[in-house]
């Protein structure tokens, strides 16, 4: 068993994440690695824009790290034993590439209340302040959402650019993760990371997010998959686990679920950016 210690626990609750935690080995992260790039040579463009999201439901590859043991006995620890796969997304930093992420909470646009629930960064490549891991500003989880300008930077990683204003970054701490390891962060810890200025791939596999089953989504619809415990609630639809890659499908239900997660990203807005 993999459960939290009392000191991570408090780690969470004062800080609004932990790191770094071992989830997989580096052979396990080197395959996977190896998945995603298969993946890539064979179905080029698969997986840019909108289908960077949700590649565990047509990949077992990706469908195995979010029934990791590990990963589920540190999520039982924050949310509760009843967990459901909420969507997975992947952030990937290529080298000579601009590609950054802003500092924000994800609890901002995603619609999914109450916060019984934990975004889960697993470290496919080596994750440092050189390649632009994520950095956390470090309690602010107990304040209130923020402010977030909408600013569709072209080279932004998230959605809508969206970005918290004068976040001080000395108070920031980053979250260094060698593959395989991975963080836990809470829904409204402002967060954000910098340039890849390696001469490597920066990946990052996200489970975003593990959900109670008590929480509901309240902008749209959530494809989930149970991870443990039961379901009570049936708030959202439960899909099939991946069993192959790219079956038609675990296709056809990852369009459909992207499509149902772009309204919800979207809601609102009056633009619509890449991803």
């Amino acid at each position: 068993m993999s459960y939290l210690t009392s000191s991570q626990l408090k780690q969470y609750k004062d800080e609004g994440f932990i790191a770094p935690i071992d989830a997989l080995s580096k052979k396990e992260a080197n395959e996977v690695r190896e998945e995603l790039e298969f993946i890539e040579k064979k179905w080029p463009n698969e997986l840019e824009g909108l289908g960077r999201n949700y590649i565990h439901l047509i990949s077992p590859v990706f469908d195995k790290i979010c029934y990791n043991s590990k990963i589920l006995d540190a999520v039982e620890s924050i949310i509760g034993k009843n967990i459901l796969i909420c969507g997975t997304t992947l952030f990937i930093k290529n080298p000579n590439e601009k590609g950054f992420v802003s500092f924000h909470q994800d609890a901002k646009y995603i619609g999914l209340e109450p916060h019984n629930w934990v975004t889960v960064w697993v470290a496919i490549t080596d994750a440092n302040e050189e390649n632009g891991c994520m950095r956390m500003w470090s309690g602010s989880h107990k304040e209130n959402l923020k402010n977030h300008n909408q600013k569709f930077d072209e080279n932004n990683l998230l959605t809508r650019g969206q970005t918290v204003e004068n976040v001080p970054i000395n108070d920031t701490k980053p979250v260094i993760l060698k593959a395989g390891q991975m963080s836990l962060h809470h829904p409204t810890i402002v967060h954000g990371s910098g340039l890849n200025k390696s001469n490597d791939r920066r990946i990052g596999f996200v489970i975003q997010s593990y959900i109670g089953t008590n929480v509901e989504q309240v902008l749209g619809k959530m494809f989930v998959q149970q991870a443990r415990g039961e379901d009570k609630f049936q708030y959202h639809e439960h899909v099939e686990r991946a069993q192959e890659l790219m079956s038609q499908s675990g296709i056809k239900t990852r369009k459909k679920a992207n499509d149902e997660l772009s309204k919800i990203f979207y809601s609102g807005s009056e633009k619509i950016g890449k991803y």
